[in-house]
């Protein structure tokens, strides 16, 4: 069964330059990248990794993740010129 859970980043530029990404509907979710894009990328990959462990453990998962609807989505994305 394939879902796709909606996750809301906070991501920041770090002293040395590189970028962090954070969750607070995820605990535990922490990933830094040299670009925005791919923080976002090791982030979805963290993500997922988190959420197989979850279900292996037979845990629930945090309150704040919530499955994507396929009727809308809204999506801010970065731009670089």
């Amino acid at each position: 069964m394939s879902e796709e859970y909606r996750l809301h980043l906070q991501i920041r530029q770090v002293e040395n330059g590189q970028y962090l990404a954070t969750a607070d509907d995820f605990p535990g979710l922490v990933a830094q990248g040299r670009t925005v894009a791919e923080t976002v990328e090791i982030a979805r990959d963290v993500a997922r990794k988190l959420i197989e462990s979850y279900r292996e453990q037979g845990d629930v998962l945090p309150e704040g993740l919530h499955t994507m609807s396929a009727e809308f989505v809204e999506l801010d994305v970065a731009v670089g010129v």
